[in-house]
């Protein structure tokens, strides 16, 4: 009980959660108010934050997002309608571009000569597609033929990429495809892979996600999702594994740094297939988890992390698949397979 400091009008909000899903332009109300979290990470959520009219600017799968040294908020999905939403931190939609983007689904900010670029993993297109922040198109890197592992475009279905800051190193994770990380140069040449699909420690089952953790800057590493089997795993920037991040019970996304947390958003499939999903998770930076927003309080035992569960009464989530924390440290989270529905907001209290 102690995840939600005030059930207020606990009846009244329970009953319109469902509807709010079905009914995005609903809320929760004024005077009701819904804390979800745990411990030092609490969040107040906000109600019909970047709700549009969906006869203009609809949405499909809203997949993840990114702030831009604006303070604004990229949303990139998969309906070509307008791939991405560009918000204020109040849900005022800012700009919109993108209509060639089928299978809009890695969304990564990068700094490069003093200006922000994007890169966008289609996985129906099978790219990684350079931009800047208007759309216009710097370069593209398609399947990756040098590896001599791909026999052909369509088995490259990439779902993340990060930067490294310090040499502009460009890693792709093919999430989708056959799990191979590829790691390029600025430019998008190749220079390495490593991974694949199995069960060793060196391996993974879904590599969803990636990020360069810049916490130790004598010693960057990168954090890579393997999410079939719940956990992250650490490696060197030239792909020596290092260790596990256990996540027992979390099909976890992406890592998202901020400051010296780490974030990923966790998902339940519409099949069933991940009963236990459908919440955040924040771990601090001994890589334990302090928080669960959306899910069960994490207790450690023995110092291991016990297999968590969605909690969620207030119907907040269906299926988050990214987080995107702005510099007030207040979380928006895209959902996948949501009933079409727009980012949730939660400020941090």
């Amino acid at each position: 009980m102690n995840e939600y400091l005030t059930r207020r009008n606990f009846l009244k909000i329970s009953g319109l959660a469902t509807a709010i899903t079905t009914f995005p332009e609903m809320s929760f109300g004024k005077n009701d108010e819904v804390i979800i979290g745990h411990n030092s990470h609490k969040y107040k959520v906000v109600a019909g934050w970047g709700v549009l009219d969906a006869g203009k600017n609809p949405v499909n799968d809203c997949h993840e997002m990114v702030e831009d040294a604006k303070g604004r908020l990229i949303m990139l999905g998969n309906e070509t309608k307008n791939n991405v939403l560009i918000y204020d931190k109040s849900g005022k939609l800012l700009d919109t571009w993108g209509t060639l983007y089928p299978g809009g689904h890695g969304l990564t900010l990068l700094n490069e000569g003093g200006e922000q670029f994007l890169l966008l993993c289609d996985t129906d297109r099978h790219q990684v597609i350079k931009t800047d922040l208007k759309g216009n198109v710097i370069f593209k890197i398609d399947y990756p033929k040098e590896t001599g592992v791909y026999e052909y475009p369509t088995q490259f279905k990439p779902t993340e990429s990060a930067v490294n800051p310090v040499n502009g190193d460009i890693y792709i994770t093919d999430g989708y495809g056959l799990n191979y990380v590829i790691q390029y140069n600025s430019k998008g040449q190749y220079i390495r892979h490593w991974g694949g699909y199995g069960s060793t420690e060196d391996k993974f089952n879904c590599n969803h996600g990636i990020v360069v953790d810049t916490r130790n800057k004598q010693n960057p590493t990168l954090i890579i999702t393997s999410r079939v089997d719940n956990c992250w795993k650490r490696f060197t920037l030239d792909g020596k594994y290092i260790s596990t991040i256990a996540l027992p019970g979390t099909f976890i996304c992406r890592p998202v740094l901020k400051g010296e947390n780490l974030y990923g958003a966790a998902f339940r499939s519409t099949s069933g297939d991940y009963p236990n999903s459908g919440y955040i998770t924040i771990l601090d930076k001994n890589d334990r988890v302090v928080s669960t927003p959306g899910g069960s309080e994490p207790i450690y035992q023995n110092n291991k992390l016990q297999e968590q569960r969605k909690d969620d009464p207030f119907k907040v989530f269906l299926h988050p698949h990214d987080v995107c924390v702005d510099s007030d440290e207040n979380i928006y989270v895209p959902q996948w397979a949501s009933r079409k529905t727009y980012p949730i907001k939660l400020v941090r209290v």
